[in-house]
């Protein structure tokens, strides 16, 4: 067998590691900074109103869009590739899954902020896959209605909607039919109204899965007292990580 050859950090003394660490926690804290302007700018996108009744059926039988954010003002879904006719979800949604636990969607509502995983394939199927995984976030299923279409998580040669991550991407379905996309939908509801606030794709979704980084694609965002733009959530909060404030 051969012998594989790492390419190991340099060896160096403690002060010159300290040193070049420094010299890495000055980029870290710029991109920090540079990261809080990214999540107000995002939360200054403007919002479109949602015309269409999307119908979804779920743990209580058939269920609106409305009824997804389950009493809150916001709402985020997660697009879970499970297509119809597919044994099991994607691998790589499932991994992601697994990861989200109780505490997270605890502390998400207790900003306001429901979650729910929305997939094409049948109900059964997804409550069947759901307890063989323990998972406790709500799953819905979208089949029958236009929600992955028109969400960019399902694109089918026979539709026109052809784009990914707001591009065109035909390609994706050169080979088969039609395809299941991961990605992520923020919406907000005023009233009776509900709205489209932001969605996020490919690789978009690599760094989602605290609390914090799921509510920062909202346009209310954590509700604290220090985040732009001023005026924004209903209920303000320190800046409590414990989330008990």
């Amino acid at each position: 067998m051969q012998e594989v050859v790492l390419s190991l950090p340099e060896v160096v003394s403690r002060e010159q590691w300290t040193e070049a660490r420094r010299r890495l926690l000055a980029q870290e804290k710029e991109a920090t900074r540079r990261h809080d302007e990214l999540n107000a700018e995002r939360r200054r996108l403007p919002m479109v109103r949602i015309e269409k009744d999307y119908a979804f059926d779920g743990p209580e039988g058939r269920a609106t869009l409305a009824d997804l954010f389950d009493g809150n003002s916001q709402l985020i879904v997660q697009h879970v590739m499970y297509g119809p006719d597919w044994d099991a979800a994607c691998p790589g949604c499932t991994a992601s899954i697994d990861e989200l636990s109780e505490a997270v969607l605890s502390h998400i509502r207790s900003r306001d902020t429901g979650f729910a995983l929305v997939s094409r394939a049948p109900f059964a199927k997804l409550e069947a896959y759901r307890a063989s995984r323990g998972w406790t976030a709500p799953w819905y299923s979208s089949h029958g209605s236009d929600f992955n279409y028109d969400f960019q998580a399902t694109l089918d040669a026979s539709r026109p909607q052809l784009e990914y991550n707001f591009r065109p991407e035909p390609e994706l379905v050169a080979d088969e039919p039609s395809t299941e996309v991961p990605g992520f939908s923020c919406f907000l509801r005023d009233g009776g109204e509900i709205f489209h606030t932001y969605s996020t794709y490919a690789r978009g979704t690599e760094y989602l899965g605290s609390a914090y980084t799921l509510l920062d694609l909202t346009a209310f965002g954590r509700s604290e007292d220090w985040e732009e733009p001023k005026g924004r959530a209903p209920r303000l909060h320190g800046a409590d990580p414990t989330f008990t404030d």
